[in-house]
């Protein structure tokens, strides 16, 4: 947790959830040119964040979605348990494509990739505050995809620790490596690698390299 401000009326106050200093202070910049909106608190984990909200009003989470040990879906989940009214957002390098149609399942009040305007993330937030969800064209465009025929994107069959399992295979790492980070044993990522590879009828981790590629997870 980095640092409060006072709640002030009339004020949407945010949390602001990555494990990125350098991202972190460019958001509130971005956010800063709102007279209506203030960073409260600051979050680089899951835990800092479970703090923040356990001692604090928050009325909009930006959050990240890669960041060490529990990710920002995770929190995601958390966050709509504890805080039924605040405002969810993803705030993510990952495009829309990507996880959009995972992280509003979840919860989600809206999905912003990390190149986006200030203009467009001040309008979000400010949207999100007042209990709407933010949707773009291209979110718009793949959730009705999805009620015409279903999901879209293979990954989108995978669940979340599979899916995170997923994404370390694709970028290349051992078995031995991914059952560090994930704190699994190595047969059990075996086993979660064949269960990937059969959902997403691929036959070897280069496709899943490949897919990973061409959706620009990598």
């Amino acid at each position: 947790m980095f640092g409060t401000l006072t709640m002030e009326a009339g004020i949407i106050r945010v949390l602001l959830v990555d494990d990125h200093a350098i991202a972190r202070n460019g958001v509130s910049l971005m956010l800063g040119t709102a007279a209506d909106i203030c960073v409260g608190a600051q979050a680089a984990s899951f835990d800092d964040a479970t703090e923040c909200i356990a001692s604090e009003q928050f009325d909009v989470a930006l959050i990240d979605i890669a960041m060490p040990g529990k990710s920002g879906l995770q929190l995601l989940q958390a966050l709509r348990l504890a805080r039924p009214g605040m405002g969810l957002m993803i705030l993510s390098h990952y495009s829309e494509e990507i996880y959009g149609l995972r992280a509003f399942s979840l919860g989600a009040s809206g999905y912003l990739s990390k190149d986006v305007s200030a203009d467009v993330l001040v309008q979000a937030v400010r949207k999100v505050a007042s209990g709407g969800k933010y949707v773009s064209p291209a979110m718009a465009g793949q959730l009705a995809m999805v009620l015409a025929q279903g999901p879209v994107g293979a990954h989108e069959n995978l669940s979340e620790r599979e899916l995170q399992v997923f994404q370390r295979l694709a970028a290349g790492q051992s078995l031995v490596q991914i059952g560090a980070a994930l704190n699994l044993r190595p047969n059990t990522v075996t086993s979660y690698r064949a269960r990937i590879l059969k959902k997403m009828k691929m036959a070897c981790n280069a496709e899943l390299t490949r897919y990973a590629l061409e959706l620009g997870m990598l």
